[in-house]
């Protein structure tokens, strides 16, 4: 998302919220042809990391070492489109700044933990597996950071989530800006336009090669597998339609789109549940939601936000809004911001976490 985001109205605004990943991480500004070009060099770029894998045998025991240089295809933006870009790697990084807490959580699950320096955008609950390691990573902002406190981490990598990759006082500095500085920088796929399931093992994937862990990557990627197989194995007979609520901030309810969350959406569509305003644009009403009519709300829960108790109580107290199934029912759920929008492996432990309160 362009635009000057500060973390109060962020907080304010769920839907600029993660929103600002949305925006922040999707560009949806991007023409046919830019995104065609794009998406075929970043094809070609999974498929050689697919045939390194090939040369993985079945317990990941003899992963095929890195050959460095390395050059890989990733993004960075022209004209507020997401377009290929290359980074060459003369080596695995040794000093990383993660964006976000849900790219540090990432690394930490591919076992790189040393090479992190820096972490911001703290939204959410760290995983109790891996409390112990993140306690060991700098944190240089419990919001987002800024592109002067990133550089001074000394970062020979930038990663994380595509929105962040602006000169704004809440972003670490365009992609250009921090290459031009010797600096490479890592967007992660499930952040970007399009974005499904299949991005964030390619992102894992990538990750393996570049940082020399093909192993540990192949092997976490079949755990998470088995995790979307169990998924699909408890999905809901029928589909399960939902929208986004938000406090404003200022006593009212607001109502988020989602545009541009296709990696949600492709992880929700695992127990056959879909965000019904996905592909609406512009600010939305209650009468709206009320149009919808969907079966199930949910509100997301992050650092520094107003109680989403707070605000679910308020809906159900709205006179307007009674007759929309989700409030009559009080079909309205509570998820955490950083599985969701930290773009990581944590999406799974945020879907079986709806599941579970659903009853699937």
């Amino acid at each position: 998302m362009s635009g000057r985001i500060k973390q109060g109205m962020f907080i304010s605004l769920m839907a600029v919220m993660v929103f600002v990943l949305a925006a922040c991480s999707s560009n949806n500004g991007s023409s046919d042809a830019e995104s065609s070009s794009s998406q075929q060099a970043l094809t070609n770029s999974s498929a050689k990391a697919a045939a390194d894998e090939e040369k993985t045998s079945g317990n990941g025991s003899d992963a095929a070492q890195t050959a460095y240089p390395l050059t890989v295809s990733n993004y960075k933006t022209e004209n507020g489109a997401w377009v290929a870009n290359e980074q060459t790697f003369d080596k695995a990084p040794e000093r990383v700044v993660a964006n976000t807490q849900g790219a540090a959580e990432l690394l930490i699950r591919l076992g790189l933990t040393d090479k992190i320096v820096g972490v911001a955008a703290l939204f959410g609950s760290v995983p109790e597996d891996i409390a112990e390691e993140f306690k060991k990573i700098p944190v240089l902002a419990d919001s987002y950071v800024g592109k002067e406190v990133t550089i001074g981490a000394s970062p020979d990598l930038v990663m994380g989530r595509g929105g962040l990759f602006e000169d704004a006082d809440w972003g670490v500095g365009t992609v250009s800006s921090l290459n031009e500085m010797g600096i490479k920088t890592y967007v992660q796929r499930t952040s970007v336009t399009d974005a499904s399931l299949d991005s964030l093992y390619e992102d894992i994937a990538q990750l393996g090669e570049i940082f020399n862990v093909q192993a540990n990557a192949a092997a976490y990627v079949e755990k998470l597998k088995v995790r979307e197989n169990a998924l699909k194995a408890r999905a809901s007979a029928e589909p399960i339609n939902y929208a986004s609520f938000f406090d404003n901030g200022d006593g009212t309810i607001g109502i988020y789109n989602g545009n541009g969350d296709t990696f949600i959406e492709s992880a929700m569509s695992l127990i056959n549940m879909h965000n019904m305003l996905i592909n609406e644009t512009g600010t939305l009403s209650l009468e709206k939601l009320i149009e919808i009519n969907p079966d199930v709300m949910i509100i997301s829960k992050y650092a520094g936000g107003i109680d989403p108790q707070q605000t679910i109580e308020k809906l159900l107290a709205n006179k307007q809004v009674q007759s929309v199934n989700a409030v009559k029912n009080k079909k309205i759920y509570v998820i955490d911001f950083n599985n969701f929008w930290g773009y990581g492996d944590s999406i799974f432990t945020g879907v079986e976490t709806l599941a579970d309160d659903m009853g699937l």
